[in-house]
């Protein structure tokens, strides 16, 4: 387009939506980004990087204790400082915005502070002003959803609980998914009373089934009153917090109500009608195999279309749609062995399939599971315990899926996840020396097939 004012124009300052513009920019391209809030997005300051900073804090109140087993001896009960916790994560979030915005400028990108609409197929407005684009990336990310309950206004979401005034001593969260399941352990170990209720009948839907069973009595062990096959039907305002009425009757009195009942594409205002870009019926943006809309000149990536909605993902999107415009167009985006971590406590790590997965893929299994107290437990008496799962292909040998529950499980499974990718077999895991004493030498010495039923 002769007339552009840039050859790609992004909307969104997100993990995805900051790294298109950088590697374009690097490589000459014309680039402008708009974005209303802090950069960053959800990751940065409201989602990943907050919450393991609320996780590391939450897990100092064991290590506190556990540290008597090994010989320490402190004066006094060590108190949490909830209000200088916030100004440390505040200043940190701070920092990371500043080097998003250095990042944008050193490669050459405008940035726009403001909120942008689609005019037209090649032109969208930001503070009134309209540009003109080649080609326009959408990547907005997702936003909270609360559901349409008695006192829906009462509630907070993940976007208000890392600055709630006063510390909450005692909390509801509402919701059975990775972030309700985090938030509930993090507060849990901050010191909160916390009760999670769940509508279905087990926590972490999509897990695999022993890693969320596990799971489930650890997080009780810990402390956590967790209810199964329950839902709130109204919150109302009483003098001494909010009381919770429960569909069946029982009532709840708490400080706070978190719901962590999932995410819905960020897509309200953008002007997807006016310019007929095709959503699905959950509000995601349709996009093809290049990540193309149903409008030719407008792409869009991350959390916006609804495929896998984890921070590496949309970074990994970003870089396939760059190349595939602006350089040699062999960068595909693949979706398989994509590792994940839950951050609660104990996390979780996995990789590949869950069990049920591989059993409507595959003939025949050979599954290896371990479940153990980890060597750092002992001498204090905790009684935490770590589960390690192999599910393998029976015909070709190779390890399917690898599951952990356990302290640093993401770390552990980050590494197999590049001998997952790489095809490795159960042979090439027997034959691998592991590090002793450590909890991930277990992957590596699991021998004997454990009976092939999960419980349900």
């Amino acid at each position: 387009m002769a007339d552009s004012d840039f050859d790609l124009f992004v909307i969104g300052g997100g993990s995805g939506g900051v790294r298109a513009p950088r590697m374009a920019g690097q490589r000459g391209v014309r680039v402008g980004i708009a974005e209303a809030g802090a950069l960053g997005g959800t990751c940065v300051n409201v989602g990943c990087i907050p919450k393991k900073l609320y996780s590391y804090a939450a897990e100092f109140r064991t290590a506190f204790e556990e540290s008597q087993g090994f010989g320490w001896r402190t004066a006094g009960t060590p108190r949490l400082d909830w209000a200088l916790l916030k100004r440390n994560r505040a200043a940190e979030i701070t920092r990371l915005n500043g080097v998003y915005a250095e990042l944008l400028t050193n490669a050459g990108v405008r940035l726009l502070r403001g909120k942008a609409t689609l005019e037209d197929a090649h032109t969208v407005v930001v503070n009134g002003e309209r540009l003109r684009a080649e080609r326009v990336l959408i990547a907005t990310g997702g936003w909270p959803t609360v559901p349409d309950v008695v006192g829906r206004d009462l509630v907070i979401t993940s976007n208000e609980i890392f600055d709630l005034d006063p510390f909450p001593a005692r909390l509801l969260v509402v919701g059975g998914g990775y972030i309700a399941c985090e938030f509930a352990s993090i507060f849990n170990g901050l010191g909160s009373r916390v009760t999670q209720i769940y509508r279905g009948a087990q926590i972490l839907r999509g897990f695999d089934d022993d890693v969320r069973h596990f799971l489930h009595d650890e997080m009780e062990k810990a402390g956590l009153e967790i209810h199964l096959d329950a839902d709130v039907h109204s919150v109302v305002r009483i003098t001494e917090g909010l009381r919770v009425t429960l569909v069946g009757g029982e009532t709840l009195d708490v400080d706070q109500v978190l719901y962590g009942t999932g995410r819905a594409p960020n897509v309200a205002g953008l002007g997807l009608e006016r310019v007929g870009v095709e959503v699905n019926a959950c509000g995601a943006i349709v996009v093809g195999d290049r990540f193309e809309t149903s409008v030719p000149s407008i792409y869009a990536l991350g959390d916006v279309i609804d495929r896998i909605q984890l921070t590496p993902v949309a970074i990994a999107e970003a870089m396939a749609v760059v190349d595939q415009l602006f350089g040699t167009g062999e960068r595909e985006m693949a979706y398989d062995a994509i590792p994940t971590a839950v951050f609660t406590h104990p996390n979780i790590g996995a990789v590949g399939l869950t069990e049920a997965e591989a059993r409507a893929k595959f003939t025949s299994l050979r599954i290896y599971r371990s479940d153990f107290r980890p060597l750092k437990h002992t001498l204090r008496g905790s009684s935490e315990r770590t589960l390690m799962k192999l599910v393998v292909d029976d015909a070709s040998d190779r390890v399917v899926g690898l599951h952990m529950v356990g302290p640093d499980a993401g770390e552990i499974v980050q590494g197999f996840a590049v001998a997952l990718k790489a095809g490795a077999t159960k042979t090439i895991f027997d034959s691998t020396v592991g590090i002793h004493p450590t909890a991930a030498e277990e992957f590596v010495t699991m021998r004997q097939p454990v009976a092939a039923a999960s419980p349900q």
